[in-house]
């Protein structure tokens, strides 16, 4: 479970330590002179073990700092935040290992030359036997479709397959919550449809996913529950078929026709 409880974090002058996503603090509201600009405004929510959740907003609604204060990669400037009972920020490792993050481009979290090296990077600041690193890798590699393609350059992959790749360092820290940012930015329709059946599975796994998008086209049939950020602030917190009504005032894509997230009752 993660628990968010009254978070606000600022950016600009007076504003606690953060991270500078492109999405925090160019939404262009006004600086208030003293505490910086707010990026997401009293923030409380929670999200269950094995629950799939979408959250939405417009570029610059806050929405990327929202996920990232779940494992300490931004630090409110008030309220808490909390990974299992546990605050993150009385216990950074636990919060990381239990929360996985898929950064929007994930050559910004792709530290090693080769798919194995960088997918066994996480298990190996974790102290862990080699057999146990051995065991996460295979075990993440066979979960993203690749399978015996440790030795393979990371520049020579393809967007979708770095994806991949990312998805996979991230699983391999075994966390309860997989967090993606924007997961289908840049990638062709095949790779975009490999990536959502991963999802899929890995949901159905019993893994809780946290995709953060604009466009809910890929993720709307898979959602339990879709959180919608204006301005910093949780505009919208409803099951899919409630929260569709209000969803495109936030700039947000949805489905034409079809089927919006998972049939209620």
């Amino acid at each position: 479970m993660i628990e968010l409880d009254g978070v606000t974090c600022r950016y600009g002058r007076g504003a606690g330590e953060g991270g500078d996503d492109g999405d925090a603090d160019s939404d262009g509201d006004a600086d208030d002179g003293a505490t910086g600009t707010v990026a997401v405004d009293d923030a409380s929510l929670s999200v269950p073990d094995g629950e799939f959740l979408v959250v939405a907003g417009a570029n610059g609604s806050g929405k990327t700092t929202l996920v990232r204060t779940f494992n300490g990669l931004v630090d409110p400037d008030a309220g808490t935040v909390s990974v299992n009972g546990t605050p993150v920020d009385g216990d950074l490792v636990a919060a990381r290992s239990a929360v996985g993050m898929v950064f929007q481009d994930p050559r910004d979290q792709l530290v090693a030359a080769t798919v194995g090296a960088d997918v066994a990077f996480g298990p190996e600041n974790l102290g862990l036997s080699h057999d146990e690193i051995d065991r996460r890798v295979d075990e993440a590699l066979a979960a993203v479709n690749m399978s015996g393609r440790e030795r393979e350059r990371i520049d020579s992959l393809s967007g979708g397959e770095r994806e991949r790749v990312a998805i996979a360092g991230a699983l391999a820290m075994e966390p309860d919550h997989l967090v993606l940012d924007e997961p289908f930015t840049g990638l062709d329709e095949p790779a975009r449809r490999s990536v959502v059946d991963r999802l899929r599975a890995l949901h159905a796994e019993g893994t809780s996913v946290v995709v953060v998008t604009h466009d809910l086209r890929d993720v709307a049939a898979l959602a339990d529950r879709i959180v919608g950020l204006a301005d910093g602030r949780i505009a919208v917190d409803a099951p899919p078929r409630e929260a569709v009504s209000a969803l495109p005032g936030l700039d947000v894509r949805v489905p034409e026709g079809g089927e919006f997230g998972k049939p209620t009752g």
